[in-house]
């Protein structure tokens, strides 16, 4: 497995001769096609930060995470909603994949 990127709390692994990604979210590993790396970036940009600032918003500070098809579930402060938010930008970005003005075809 290859090292694409890694944060504080998360590290992205790519591989190759499997064909699926990998995120070590510290306490559990996770298993990801392409189709649910890309939909774990949706959610992970989905995320009103701002609301973790606002204690009417999201009093309690965590955000709740289901992930491939809810056989995962994470509960994130906002610490680990920023820097998971820091992986997918940046793991997106160095496969080659990041939401800029080119399309991605598959």
């Amino acid at each position: 497995m290859n090292v694409i990127f890694q944060s504080t709390y998360y590290t992205l692994y790519q591989a190759s001769d499997e064909r699926c990604y990998y995120i070590d979210f510290g306490q559990k590993t996770v298993r990801m096609s392409l189709c649910q790396l890309l939909s774990l970036r949706h959610k992970v940009m989905s995320i009103d930060i701002e609301a973790h600032f606002d204690s009417d918003l999201n009093s309690h500070g965590f955000e709740v995470l289901m992930l491939c098809n809810k056989e995962h579930l994470f509960i994130l402060n906002t610490l680990e909603v920023l820097d998971l938010r820091n992986l997918v930008e940046h793991g997106f970005m160095i496969l080659g994949l990041s939401a800029g003005s080119e399309a991605v075809v598959c």
